[in-house]
């Protein structure tokens, strides 16, 4: 070693030492509800094909026609087709022969790099306060991209636990659209899905656009404001 350097190692004696196991302190066993979770989350580890596409709490969103961007009006479900004309972060701008729609995709969207200025593209998703909130973007060839939160129970708790390995609610869509019909709602469309609901958009009986939660056991109910 160069004296003119001073050495920063430290030095650590190889002498071996048995260090005897320490008991476990009583009352500080793992929680039962962890092992619980635990239990239903394995499966996923090991990258469990069949449990890892038997969600069965997923459900589709309703497709909608697309409507001209200069008739817009605020809705649950609603969508556009155009190019895209300016890119800003996470938000793009949607031009068809009538005008421009600003579009807002949250995180998916982050970069810039979702679509690209030019293309050609069809978004849906729900309208209000001048922006599309976009939850499905679908390219020329086909493909689709689903955007925003994925929906259920969120996650790490038990319930998300059992809706990853199938084990949760399985939603009855037709029955529950049924529901929100004998309700007095009209032009129902999925939107996504709570822990225990489906998120609705439809029309009441004035033809006003609403916001519905329909909870699995079939209660409709204004969608809470967020």
């Amino acid at each position: 070693m160069n004296a003119d350097n001073k050495s920063t190692d430290t030095v650590i004696d190889g002498t071996a030492t048995e260090i005897p196991a320490q008991p476990p302190k009583p009352g500080k066993g793992i929680p039962k509800r962890t092992w619980v979770v635990g239990a239903l989350a394995l499966p996923l580890a090991f990258g469990a094909a069949g449990l890892s596409l038997a969600r069965n709490g997923t459900v589709p969103v309703t497709p909608v026609e697309p409507v001209a961007i200069q008739a817009l009006a605020p809705s649950g479900a609603t969508a556009i087709k155009g190019d895209v004309a300016e890119i800003f972060g996470n938000k793009f701008v949607v031009q068809d022969a009538t005008g421009r729609a600003l579009v807002e995709t949250g995180p998916a969207g982050e970069g810039g790099k979702l679509v690209a200025k030019g293309e050609s593209v069809t978004v849906q998703g729900r309208f209000e306060n001048g922006f599309l909130h976009a939850r499905v973007l679908t390219r020329t060839d086909g493909r689709q991209d689903l955007l925003g939160p994925a929906g259920g129970p969120p996650p790490g708790g038990l319930d998300w636990a059992k809706d990853k390995v199938g084990l949760g609610p399985t939603p009855d869509v037709p029955a529950l659209t049924e529901a929100v019909k004998k309700a007095g709602y009209d032009d129902v469309r999925i939107t996504g899905r709570g822990p225990r609901h489906l998120e609705v958009a439809a029309k009441d009986k004035d033809g006003r656009e609403r916001e519905l939660h329909v909870g699995f056991d079939g209660q409709v109910r204004d969608r809470p404001d967020r």
